[in-house]
């Protein structure tokens, strides 16, 4: 700082008569020490109140720091609670996506072969017709090695049905059943007033399901002209086709 206070002028002058009065001699009398002892302490009061300016003036100026800081520590919550919702939201999504990733990759493993399965469910068709074009008796009766030819095919059925399964490929037997529009396809009304309307009484096609899929409707012949099932054997049903199907 370029120039002195009034309080510092004020305290060297009275500092230079405080010493001029010390270098005096011993002998001087009462007056002259008395003298010398009041400039003294003005001199110390002089001190202190500028001592006291210096420190309001300090706190003044610390004050501004103080509060620049706590506004710089109020902005550094808010900045941290913005990033840690945006890090949750974030764990959250990737979350969402693993799943995703993980049914779809599922998804693709176990219906890949949809179409090829599909293909080969027209082989087995075959198979069985060409099963159930020869009467058991028939084939049991012949010496021709017809038995033989048909065990055979039944062997290959069965080994073909195996190899579905493995790969989920299942087989649903709606005989007996309650018709299902969502599985079964019906084919033609069998009258018949001693079963229940609405009951799968023949089957002319198998279906198949892959996995929880319907891979191929199943063709069927429906009841009608017999007695309604009651409401509540209805929900009956429903409830424990919709257990069987989520397990």
């Amino acid at each position: 700082m370029t120039g002195k206070t009034e309080h510092q002028e004020e305290y060297s002058d009275l500092e230079r008569e405080v010493a001029a009065k010390i270098d005096q001699p011993l002998g001087v009398d009462k007056q002259s020490l008395e003298e010398a002892a009041d400039a003294i302490l003005k001199a110390g009061s002089v001190k202190t109140g500028d001592t006291e300016d210096n420190a309001e003036a300090g706190s003044d100026e610390l004050a501004d720091p103080l509060v620049a800081l706590v506004n710089d520590l109020k902005s550094v919550h808010a900045e941290k609670d913005d990033l840690q919702n945006k890090l949750l939201r974030t764990a959250a999504e990737m979350e969402n996506l693993r799943k995703r990733t993980r049914k779809e990759i599922a998804d693709a493993r176990d219906f890949s072969i949809a179409s090829f399965a599909r293909d080969l469910l027209g082989v087995s068709d075959n198979l069985r017709r060409a099963i159930d074009a020869v009467p058991a008796e028939e084939a049991e009766a012949d010496t021709s090695g017809l038995k033989n030819l048909m065990e055979g095919v039944s062997m290959t059925e069965r080994e073909l049905l195996s190899a579905l399964e493995k790969h989920k490929v299942r087989k649903m037997s709606p005989k007996g059943e309650r018709f299902d529009p969502n599985f079964h396809q019906a084919m033609f009304e069998v009258p018949n007033k001693d079963i229940p309307n609405n009951t799968v009484v023949e089957v002319v096609q198998e279906g198949y399901f892959i996995g929880e899929r319907m891979l191929r409707p199943a063709m069927v012949g429906v009841s009608k002209g017999g007695p309604k099932k009651a409401r509540h054997e209805t929900a009956g049903e429903d409830e424990s086709q919709t257990t069987d199907e989520s397990s």
